[in-house]
């Protein structure tokens, strides 16, 4: 028993059951007149049933307010903040050797557009080798291919694939032996890279702290469509204010997978590619994070990608990332969590990277536990409805922070006009929702009992492959 004059500071609380319901009172003298302190949930379930959703609820408010904070943070810091473009300036060196590798499985449709384009950049030619990683294509990619390196001779070296693993990663690991560069730079087929592109992924690189280098992408058929629109304006939040400010605020920058350059003895020094996951950028990141390499953002650097034209390959895709996201999740969360030698805003920022696709199967269990809550648990305390209200708070304002984002975007890109398609950013933001859940239940129940195989879901081409040659056009 404490003394006397220590019991003021020791919080005791009694707990009693009426019914079904359950009450909790502050065990001191004032209990009686602060009747706000008084908690009564009652539900024909049960009291356990009533506390366990209200816990529930409370959790999900608080991992929804973060990311509410982590969106207005990062658009603000775009808008007024200072910006960090620290490799900006090097426009003129004596730029090292690079092997461009060009991911490709059936891309007939796309494949000579970007060969031809990475023959155009602004990077000395004795210095920069490009190898096609035609990964066991069925079409007529291989033909153009070898169409395209008699064209060019000695600046084209094709890496043709027929069998092995598949997955863009184990095609990037067997690639990759062949290498005599210390940096490669990946892209994916269907990528258009500007005319400085290269020079300024490769600038980077003379600071030797420096693993790996991130490029900013943009859709080049936003005009498709409505979906292509809102990809476009997704596109520009996550490159112009999300991906910059984390640049910023030295955070944790994400390796994208293409448009960007590995130095080969950090890529080895961590364990090379992975070919066990789906989402190799996101695994590669955190992997280097850990091993103490730094990834950098240019966001100058600028490369032309063709975004999805149809729902359902929307779908495919966005369920994709979010299993290979949430593999990482799973990987490397703990790890981060325990780096010492990363501050604890890196680790913190690091770790909400990571869970940004689970949130979309956690915002829909707040929106059933709010229905559940509503319908089977009466509440006789402020303290639960402002829960609820929170909960409803941030689905008016919560969900607009990301749209906030966007908005940022639009202004910096000095393209206003896109404004007008923000609201209909709902619709791209139910269907994500809807996408990243299933692909989460597949994860944790499918996957599980080993009823699924590794699958690489191929993204569609929509532009015209080259006729063959002598057929008509």
């Amino acid at each position: 028993m404490p003394p006397t004059h220590f019991r003021h500071l020791i919080p005791l609380f009694r707990c009693g059951t009426k019914g079904t319901g359950l009450l909790l009172t502050a065990g001191s003298a004032h209990a009686a007149d602060a009747p706000w302190m008084r908690v009564s949930l009652e539900s024909p379930l049960g009291p356990a049933w009533a506390w366990t959703l209200l816990a529930v609820m409370m959790t999900i408010v608080v991992l929804l307010a973060a990311y509410t904070f982590r969106h207005y943070w990062f658009s603000l810091n775009r808008l007024f903040g200072d910006q960090r473009h620290p490799y900006a300036s090097i426009v003129s060196a004596d730029w090292p050797r690079v092997t461009i590798f060009v991911a490709a499985h059936n891309e007939e449709a796309v494949i000579e557009d970007c060969l031809v384009n990475l023959m155009g950049v602004d990077y000395p030619a004795d210095r920069m080798l490009v190898v096609p990683v035609n990964d066991r294509s069925k079409d007529r990619t291989r033909e153009i291919i070898d169409a395209v390196v008699t064209r060019y001779p000695g600046r084209i070296r094709p890496f043709h694939r027929t069998d092995g693993k598949p997955g863009k990663a184990a095609a990037l690991k067997d690639a990759t032996e062949t290498v005599d560069t210390d940096f490669i730079i990946v892209f994916d087929a269907d990528y258009l890279p500007s005319r400085g592109l290269i020079r300024r992924l490769m600038a980077p690189f003379f600071d030797p702290e420096v693993g790996a280098v991130m490029g900013r992408v943009v859709p080049q058929n936003c005009g498709a469509n409505l979906l292509t629109r809102l990809l476009d304006l997704e596109r520009s939040g996550g490159y112009q204010v999300d991906q910059q400010a984390r640049m910023n605020l030295g955070l944790v920058p994400q390796y994208g997978g293409t448009v960007g350059g590995i130095r080969l003895s950090a890529l080895h020094a961590v364990g090379g590619w992975h070919d066990d996951v789906l989402a190799e950028d996101t695994d590669l990141t955190y992997r280097l994070l850990l091993g103490s390499w730094k990834t950098i953002y240019q966001n100058r650097a600028e490369c032309y990608e063709e975004v999805p034209q149809n729902w359902s390959v929307r779908t495919r895709q966005i369920k994709r990332w979010a299993k290979g996201h949430n593999q990482a999740m799973w990987r490397h969360t703990i790890a981060l969590l325990r780096q010492s030698d990363l501050s604890w805003r890196e680790r913190i920022d690091g770790a909400l990277l990571l869970g940004v696709y689970i949130m979309a199967p956690v915002l829909i269990i707040g929106w059933v536990v709010s229905l559940l809550l509503y319908f089977t648990v009466s509440m006789q305390w402020i303290a639960p409805a402002l829960v609820l209200m929170a909960f409803m708070t941030h689905g008016a304002l919560g969900n607009f922070a990301a749209f906030f984002e966007i908005a940022a975007a639009t202004h910096m890109d000095r393209s206003h006009h896109r404004i007008r398609l923000l609201a209909f950013n709902w619709l791209g933001f139910i269907v994500s929702a809807v996408a990243i859940s299933r692909g989460a239940l597949e994860q944790m129940v499918l996957d599980r009992i080993g009823t699924q195989k590794f699958h690489w879901d191929k993204t569609i081409r929509y532009r015209t492959a080259a006729p063959k040659q002598g057929a008509p056009a």
